[in-house]
């Protein structure tokens, strides 16, 4: 399973996610749910052009943070991540779960 992590300040300000895990719908390189998710994870990366608190991407687990400053630069591209995830959550409950934590 797909685990995604969104984390939020005190005001509800998205500060970034994580993505751990793999979807285990198919062999790897394969899986359309894991293609997806990467996928969109990359574009917020490739697009935010933001030096990150925290930034870790490895085989199966993504994890990106901004700074409470960076936070409303940031806020478009996260809230539309979150959304595309959350569709995808909808189709593939038993593949991938959105959780939210306060940071």
């Amino acid at each position: 399973m797909i685990r995604a992590d969104f984390f939020a300040n005190a005001d509800g300000a998205l500060l970034g996610f994580s993505v751990l895990g793999h979807s285990g719908l198919a062999q790897e390189g394969e899986d359309i749910l894991c293609a997806a998710v990467s996928s969109a994870a990359n574009t917020v990366l490739e697009i935010l052009h933001i030096t990150p608190i925290s930034l870790r991407a490895e085989d199966g687990e993504m994890l990106f943070r901004v700074s409470d400053t960076d936070a409303r630069t940031c806020r478009s591209l996260f809230e539309g991540f979150k959304l595309h995830l959350l569709g995808l959550e909808e189709q593939y409950p038993e593949n991938l779960q959105v959780r939210y934590a306060e940071v």
